[in-house]
């Protein structure tokens, strides 16, 4: 029967145990021997076949309930360097191992899939699809494993920093993890009733910083018209990666690699919209604190809530059950309760060199309905003359300078002709 190899790469998500603890049952009961391999695809890389252990139903039974992984974890990438890869083919021809189950996310199972190719036939693989950001590109209602446990951490603490914010009349800009796309911000914000969540989605690329910050200071003005000076804004760490590079190297010095930032995450954005958002409300002559964080480093090695243990127990199940059966080259997955394997090769990009993101679909009623919750400025905000006066009063500024500044931009149009005009 061979041997089931099983590895984790990338980053940590809540369940990673789970599926690990799950393939190893079900494998052992068919009299499989279980190797786990440790830290990835890193000792395979480099020849190096003593970093595994035996892995046995004593030992795995009960490692579900908690977080981070039982085997470690690396973002070691055999894909880059030939000679990297042939050392991962022949550790593993070593070790015995002719079935591999990866768990990871899109970088990983694209380093799966180089694998299985560079083994030409010699070795079964599958992928278990786990990132805390939601974005592998599986049907639309198909979560990534961890994410509902991130969102579940994350909304108790920005349910915490809702209850501070208003005691101490202070906003908080909280930065979520999720690269290019704004999964986990989103779901944190509606889920928490933040006051809003700006995501990469609904900008386009090479968005003005500016544009980002008219959000921002809108929702402000309009918060204080209610008579609040308080809120929390939820805002995706890949707004980073919309944002106009030039107004990013201005700020911090950092240039976009070839293929976006090689760590968006060393881009502090809610530092940099902090600042940029009380420069402009001072300038109206509005003083207020503003506090960022980042959360997501918080999020990743939580212990699985049920929804993910019972997800990822599923998952590893079925991932054995299907290499074992002679199952090759597939994600695995679930759809309408059903396990639907999907083959590597529908998931990678045109380039061939990664696999595609799943992106918030901003035209999507989840999201919309998401939006409406939102305090934003609004087209209908600048319907009325009393709405008008009350957010320029809020934003100590005339009328016709707040229309020109924040309104429509038909309203901003028509305001500036009216302005031309009596000049």
């Amino acid at each position: 029967m061979g041997k089931l190899g099983i590895l984790v790469g990338g980053g940590p998500a809540p369940g990673i145990n789970s599926v690990i603890g799950a393939a190893t049952i079900r494998a052992c009961l068919s009299n499989v021997e279980v190797v786990g391999i440790h830290d990835g695809y890193r000792w395979l890389m480099e020849g190096d076949t003593s970093r595994v252990s035996a892995l046995t139903i004593a030992q795995t039974g009960r490692i579900h309930f908690r977080g981070g992984s039982f085997l470690g974890i690396s973002r070691a990438n055999p894909t880059r360097d030939g000679a990297h890869m042939a050392n991962v083919i022949a550790s593993l021809k070593k070790l015995g191992i002719d079935k591999l189950i990866s768990i990871g996310g899109d970088g990983t199972s694209y380093c799966t899939s180089a694998v299985s190719s560079a083994a030409a036939g010699a070795l079964q693989t599958v992928h278990v699809p786990k990132t805390i950001d939601n974005d592998i590109c599986l049907p639309s209602d198909v979560y990534t494993f961890g994410f509902q446990t991130a969102r579940h951490v994350g909304v108790n603490i920005v349910q915490n920093l809702m209850v501070d914010a208003k005691t101490t009349s202070r906003w908080y800009f909280v930065v979520a993890m999720g690269r290019t796309a704004g999964h986990l911000a989103l779901g944190i914000g509606k889920a928490a009733g933040a006051t809003l969540s700006l995501i990469p989605e609904e900008f386009e690329r090479d968005t003005p910083l500016s544009s980002v910050v008219d959000v921002l200071v809108g929702a402000v003005i309009k918060r204080l018209s209610q008579g609040r000076n308080d809120g929390v804004a939820l805002l995706a760490e890949g707004l980073a990666d919309v944002i106009r590079e030039s107004d990013i190297r201005e700020l911090t010095g950092h240039v976009r690699a070839e293929h976006g930032y090689a760590r968006v995450a060393e881009v502090d954005i809610g530092m940099v919209l902090r600042r940029e958002v009380e420069k402009r409300l001072a300038s109206h002559g509005i003083s207020a604190t503003i506090v960022s964080k980042n959360i997501g480093y918080e999020l990743r090695c939580a212990d699985p809530i049920p929804f993910d243990m019972e997800y990822t127990r599923d998952l590893g199940y079925a991932a054995a059950r299907y290499v074992l059966e002679g199952g090759d080259r597939k994600i695995i997955n679930f759809q309408n309760g059903r396990f639907m394997p999907i083959p590597f090769d529908d998931l990678i990009d045109s380039t061939g060199k990664r696999m595609r993101v799943r992106l918030v679909d901003v035209e999507s009623d989840r999201y919309k309905i998401a939006y409406t919750y939102m305090l934003r400025l609004r087209r209908e905000d600048f319907a009325s003359e009393e709405s008008v006066r009350a957010l320029a009063k809020a934003a100590n500024m005339s009328t016709e300078d707040f229309l020109v500044t924040y309104g429509a931009p038909e309203t901003r149009e028509r305001h500036s002709m009216v302005l031309r005009l009596k000049q």
